[in-house]
Formats: structure tokens, sequence, C-alpha cells
């Protein structure tokens, strides 16, 4: 099967046509809801026995345990390959050192005399993290979430991924947990996961908080405890994975082939969109890709998600940049050549990767930011994961009575104005003390 991008000219295009080309595909549940209803049903009725189940049912394994031992974690651990081990290290070095810089910071302040107002930020307690299985043991997904989770103050840190065929988790995610600070891993993927640590069953910790990716079937999951008030929260809505160029005429087409290429190999209904001003350098990227591609060892799943990139050349880099905006993209890789620049006009994207040397791939894994992104447009209104996540927002104030003097005139008058005669009366009496 060849390999071929469509190249469109934006300035040819009538307003419906520029409406599809930024529209992200349409979600198709089909039956996924409700089925996904009646595994967490499942869950909350039967809990550890209605687990095992289900994990035979559809993951075809036993796990000998639900429960890995702290035990196992650490003899992952010790058995890791000193090459992923110094990769661990020097990642989480970064990722620290980032999400510390970032982490909330309490504050006080004196709004009046004698009137003062406090806002701090406590851990969530217990935390959950959903770590995808599939065909690779994504062990950065595991620095994503727990080390921000353990610089929060977090302190039960429950990791759940699904069994391999050998109905073990992978000893590399396992490893990854013991280096991070997890403190209890629960072997069980899917939907079913997601039900045990929003409710909680007889072994699983119920969890304030999920965290984490995962296929449709774990996204809607996640979706359902959210919007029930016995659930739990969650962090960030989700979809496929997206990678938007923007790229001029100076760009290294082989580089810009492969920022596409790393995010369209996540899987079949990933997105990835060149946009350029350059002709020529369209032409040759789609040309780039189609000689990659057949010697890719996830050829198969590139072929799929390519159905769905497309390469648009525009008038400029300011359309481009206004065309960005307007998508949202979870990854944006600015490669021009005053990226800095064009960076400055970024209002709406998940993470954004700046100039010729700073691929996708940085960010993925150790360049200190987080991975976990709002995707599928969320990112107007959403951000990246980050410490802040993992707390809580709690203020308080206190008054003395020489404030409530001088202040209370000023509440009773808004509460009168809203027509709220107790709101007034609770500082009324108290002054006329």
């Amino acid at each position: 099967m060849t390999i071929e991008l469509p190249i469109i000219q934006w300035r040819g295009c009538d307003a419906t046509e520029r409406a599809r080309l930024l529209a992200r595909p349409a979600f198709d549940a089909g039956d996924r809801p409700t089925a996904v209803a009646s595994i967490i049903d499942r869950v909350r009725r039967n809990g550890d026995r209605a687990l095992a189940e289900l994990t035979r049912e559809l993951d075809g394994c036993s796990p000998a345990a639900l429960e890995v031992d702290l035990a196992e974690l650490d003899a992952a651990l010790e058995a890791t390959d000193p090459e992923l081990s110094r990769a661990l290290a020097d990642a989480a070095e970064r990722i620290r050192a980032f999400h510390v810089a970032d982490r909330p910071r309490a504050a006080r302040v004196e709004t009046a005399p004698g009137l003062v107002c406090e806002v701090r930020y406590p851990p969530l307690s217990p935390v959950g993290l959903y770590v995808p299985g599939g065909s690779a043991p994504l062990v950065s997904t595991v620095m994503m979430l727990a080390i921000p989770a353990a610089l929060a103050g977090c302190e039960e840190i429950v990791l759940a991924s699904p069994p391999g065929p050998d109905g073990r988790i992978a000893p590399e995610i396992l490893a990854a947990a013991a280096f991070c600070g997890v403190t209890r891993v629960f072997c069980v993927g899917g939907a079913q996961a997601v039900a045990a640590l929003a409710y909680g069953t007889e072994t699983v910790p119920r969890c304030t908080k999920i965290f984490g990716p995962g296929n449709a079937w774990v996204t809607e999951a996640k979706q359902q405890v959210a919007q029930d008030p016995a659930g739990a929260a969650i962090d960030m809505p989700a979809g496929p994975s997206e990678v938007l160029v923007i790229a001029d005429g100076d760009a290294d087409p082989e580089f810009i082939a492969w920022d596409l290429l790393s995010q369209a190999e996540h899987g079949p209904d990933s997105q990835s969109i060149l946009l350029t001003d350059n002709s020529a350098l369209a032409t040759r990227v789609a040309e780039v890709i189609a000689e990659l591609v057949p010697d890719s060892p996830r050829a198969d799943i590139l072929r799929q998600s390519l159905t769905a990139a497309r390469i648009i050349v525009v008038d400029d880099i300011d359309t481009a940049v206004d065309l960005s905006n307007r998508y949202a993209p979870e990854h944006l890789i600015l490669n021009t050549g005053d990226a800095p620049a064009v960076a400055d006009r970024v209002r709406n994207a998940g993470s954004v990767f700046i100039g010729p040397w700073t691929p996708e791939s940085l960010g993925d894994y150790c360049s200190g930011t987080n991975h976990v992104l709002p995707t599928y447009g969320w990112a107007r209104a959403h951000g990246a994961l980050g410490c802040g996540d993992f707390m809580r927002r709690m203020t308080f104030q206190q008054a003395s009575r020489e404030a409530l003097a001088a202040v209370g005139p000023c509440a009773e008058t808004l509460a009168e104005t809203e027509g709220l005669h107790a709101h007034c009366m609770a500082v009324r009496a108290r002054r006329n003390r």
C-alpha cells in the first residue's frame, strides 16, 4: 500500500472545506457506553471477584494475584538493564526539576488591617494512576504520573496496569513504579481498573482522582465515573494523540517527516498535520514519509493513522499560527527560522516544541515537562498535567473584631443588594455586639 499524503492549498478551499480540514474525526461510540456501564456495575457489586472474571474474559489470562507484592517491584528495579536504569534516573531528574519549580505555593495576604486570607494546597490521597499495557511498556507514563504525585505530597499513590499474555505486568513498568515512589500496584486494566480505582474493592483502595491515558474503553470509563457524585474526579478529557507542525521553507523535510510519524505511530486514530508556507517543502515531506513508512516496525499502524493526516499549504506563517490556535493541538512543533517569536503568538496548545532541534520526543520522555496533555481540541481550556493537579486549592480567612467592624458594612450592602437577609445579619449581629 503506497502512502500518499494529500497536499491541500488553503487559499483554494471554501469555508466548508476549511472547517473539514480542521475537524477531528467524530467518535463512533457505538454500544461502548452501555458496555462500560455494565463493567462498572459488575465491579461495584462484586469487587475483586468481578475484576478476576473480567480479566479472564477480556485479557484472556488469570494473574496470580490482584496486587503486586512490593518485593516484586524492588526485584524488577534491581534486575533492570543498566542502560534503562540510567535513562530513568536521567529523565526523572529533569522531570522533578521542572515540576518542583511549577509546584503551587501557599500564600498569606492581609487584605485589610486584621483580615488575613490564605491559600493552601493540601495533597490528594489516595490517587489512582492508570498505565496502559499493549505492545510496549510505557515507563515514561509511570514517571509523568508518579513523580508529580510524589512531589505534591500524595501519601498513597496507587497504580493499575493490565497484565500481559503471561498474566503479569511488564517488569519495566514495575521497575519504574518502584523508582518513582508508587506505594501500591494492581494487575488489572481497562474499564474495570477505572471502576476499581473510582469505587474501591475489597483490595483496591477507593481513589479521590484518577490520572493517566488509555484506550476508548478507559476513556469512557473515566468519563462515567467522573459524572457520578459517588465516583472519582479525573485529570482531563482525552482523545486520540495528535501533532501539528508549522514549518517554513528552510526546515529539514526528514525532521518533519519523523515528527509526523512519531505521533502517527501511537495508534490508528492518531492525527498528524503539517502547515507550511512552502509548496516545495510540502511535496518533499510527503515523499519522505512515503519512503520511510514501509521500513517502519509499526508500518501497519502508520498506514491506518496516516489516512487522516494532511499537509496544508498556507500563504504565510501568520496564517499557520492562526489555524493552529483554532485547532488547539495536543503537541505543536514550530520548525521555522524565527520559532521563538512564533511561539509568542501561540494561544492554544497542550505543549509547544520550539525550533528544529526540539522534537516532540523530548517532551514525551525527558525534557522535564509532562506528556499527559489535553487532546481533541480541549487544549483551548485545559493544560498539561502538573503537581497542582494532585492537590486541592483551599482558602482560609480570619478577621479580628476590628477588621469586621471596618469591612463588615461592605458585606452588608452587597448582601442586601442580593436580597440575602441572613447573610447581612450574620455580619450585622456581630458588629452590633
